[in-house]
């Protein structure tokens, strides 16, 4: 029987929320006919407006197929669709095997209950209002996607195609998950725990009066950097330099500097043959154990795990 996967729709969704997923699970059918059947649902059915303006005819949720598998999807209708109450009924109502979100759908089902108590993830920009809104949900910011028992979450937009590759994988195997994502030209797959962002991106980019102390951070990660040579640098009081830097850039100084050192060392490990141990010294972490440690927490993989994926993926 073909698992039937149901992609949650509303007023203002992203189109790409929807649309990636939807042909991950076709272009796996090519290869493994009779593998998925997938349906657009609605609260209400007939045709939703995405927020770029391209409407998808849905069928309403209460005449829904019993379903295999459930993903939400995100976008600025979050804001309103997340308050609808037969949403939220039928959310916890529903049995399918896996209940998935992608970008900020997990408002949905946070607003519903159901992440209480589980790891979830969204977009970068909405992981702390989610935090904020919903202090039951374990919010992880910098991750692709994560499986918590039988519910998945997702970062935003193209991470879709990350987890409905996930969702492949564990159906139909690695094998077949990595002939979707070679059909469909993307990256197979990009580890669940990685990071969602570039971190100067992630820090402010330009955008904030600290750039120029990143910028430098980034060149310098071999130095001791702690707090107080960082606040020496701004011309600051260690404790005046924190408290700005956490109001301008919303993550403490040391997160700031572990990002980009985590940044820099996994490009070095997955693209270069240095030795790891020369890695963790050339970057500031002083050994390998300590960098290790980082990696399992920013990506959920050690970095020899991470080497030996990319030499394969490039074989």
């Amino acid at each position: 029987m073909p698992r039937m996967v149901g992609l949650f729709l509303f007023p203002d969704f992203q189109i790409l929320d929807v649309v990636g997923p939807l042909t991950s699970f076709e272009v796996a059918e090519r290869f493994v006919p009779g593998a998925y059947t997938t349906v657009l649902l609605s609260a209400e059915g007939g045709a939703v407006r995405s927020s770029a303006g391209v409407p998808l005819d849905t069928l309403a949720i209460d005449q829904a197929p019993l379903l295999d598998t459930l993903i939400v999807s995100g976008g600025d209708g979050t804001r309103t669709a997340m308050h609808h109450a037969a949403t939220a009924e039928w959310f916890r109502a529903a049995t399918p095997r896996r209940l998935c979100s992608v970008c900020s759908g997990a408002f949905l089902l946070a607003a519903a209950g159901l992440l209480d108590g589980r790891r979830a993830t969204t977009h970068w920009r909405r992981a702390e209002q989610l935090a904020r809104l919903f202090p039951k949900v374990v919010v992880e910011p910098d991750r692709i996607h994560i499986r918590d028992g039988h519910v998945w979450t997702s970062a935003g937009i193209t991470a879709g195609i990350d987890l409905a590759l996930a969702l492949v994988a564990e159906d139909l195997g690695e094998d077949t998950a990595r002939r979707v994502a070679q059909e469909m030209v993307v990256y197979y797959r990009r580890p669940g725990g990685q990071s969602q962002f570039s971190a100067l991106a992630d820090l402010g980019g330009q955008q904030t009066p600290f750039a120029p102390l990143l910028e430098w951070i980034r060149c310098h990660l071999d130095q001791r950097l702690t707090v107080e040579v960082l606040a020496e640098r701004c011309a600051m009081s260690p404790r005046n330099f924190s408290r700005a830097f956490v109001r301008e850039i919303g993550v403490s100084p040391a997160r700031a500097v572990e990002r980009l050192r985590l940044e820099v060392a996994r490009e070095r490990v997955e693209s270069a043959v240095q030795p790891i141990e020369q890695i963790a010294a050339a970057l500031g972490f002083h050994d390998p154990e300590r960098m290790r440690r980082a990696f399992l927490r920013a990506f959920g993989q050690p970095p020899q795990a991470m080497r030996r994926l990319a030499r394969t993926q490039s074989a």
